[in-house]
């Protein structure tokens, strides 16, 4: 179990489970409010809405919440004022965890999520002290119906670094940089993709054998996303495929 390629898909996954929480809501929302506010509300000239936008309807979020969140953060008027934050740490076992949050009260998020680190055998650290270990990338993914050869071809045509298999699925690796160019320029040549985000990409990972420490990492990681103000979480753990149906079962 990679802390990056099956970590990140557990997460679209609940993500789709649990698209009528409130919690889940609330995240996509933020990010829609912050994207209008700082590039407009008309996602034809800004990537990042547009690209949030279709990451709140693959969650289930309805349309009209989407409107709103758009339109609160157009208008600047009554929308919060949310500040885009990180917070670095270790879990159990040694584990890098990387947070990122949208907050209207730092105060609370901070110590929220150090509660968090502490319960479950983890210490929040200071600011870069495990950023270094995670590689900020753009990913794009299809599905495995998609022709290999010709979105490999096209990909490597414009720049893109790697393009994998992973978890039934085929992705193409970008450099932040070069994303917007990659997403776009796929989609003028037919392909369809099913997500596409920056991400971070540990640049190694962490074996974790024991069930216990594994159960430690598991719960934290659960317990940061469920948090309204936390957005993404990263962590650089491997833990056997086995040791993880056990926890899940």
């Amino acid at each position: 179990m990679s802390g990056h390629s099956k970590w990140s898909t557990i997460k679209h996954k609940k993500a789709k489970v649990d698209s009528q929480r409130a919690v889940v809501f609330q995240k996509y929302s933020r990010e829609l409010i912050v994207a209008a506010r700082l590039g407009g509300p008309d996602p034809a000239g800004n990537f990042r809405l547009r690209t949030a936008i279709e990451k709140a309807k693959a969650a289930g979020l309805p349309n009209d919440n989407i409107k709103r969140a758009i339109e609160k953060g157009a208008g600047s008027a009554g929308a919060e004022n949310y500040e885009e934050l990180t917070y670095e740490g270790y879990a159990a076992g040694g584990v890098a965890v990387f947070v990122e949050a949208m907050t209207d009260n730092r105060n609370r998020t901070a110590g929220d999520v150090r509660s968090y680190f502490t319960k479950y055998n983890g210490s929040l650290g200071a600011t870069g002290c495990v950023g270094w270990m995670f590689d900020q990338k753009g990913v794009i993914t299809f599905s495995e119906d998609t022709d290999f050869d010709k979105l490999f071809e096209a990909a490597i045509n414009l720049d893109a670094e790697d393009v994998t298999e992973e978890e039934g699925q085929y992705k193409v690796i970008t450099s932040v940089e070069n994303f917007q160019n990659v997403v776009e320029g796929l989609e003028k040549e037919g392909f369809k993709s099913e997500t596409a985000e920056l991400t971070r990409i540990p640049q190694n990972t962490i074996e974790v054998t024991d069930e216990k420490t594994a159960d430690q990492i598991m719960k934290l990681l659960d317990k940061l996303e469920e948090h309204d103000d936390v957005q993404n979480v990263y962590a650089n753990f491997d833990i056997p495929d086995e040791i993880m149906q056990k926890l899940e079962g």
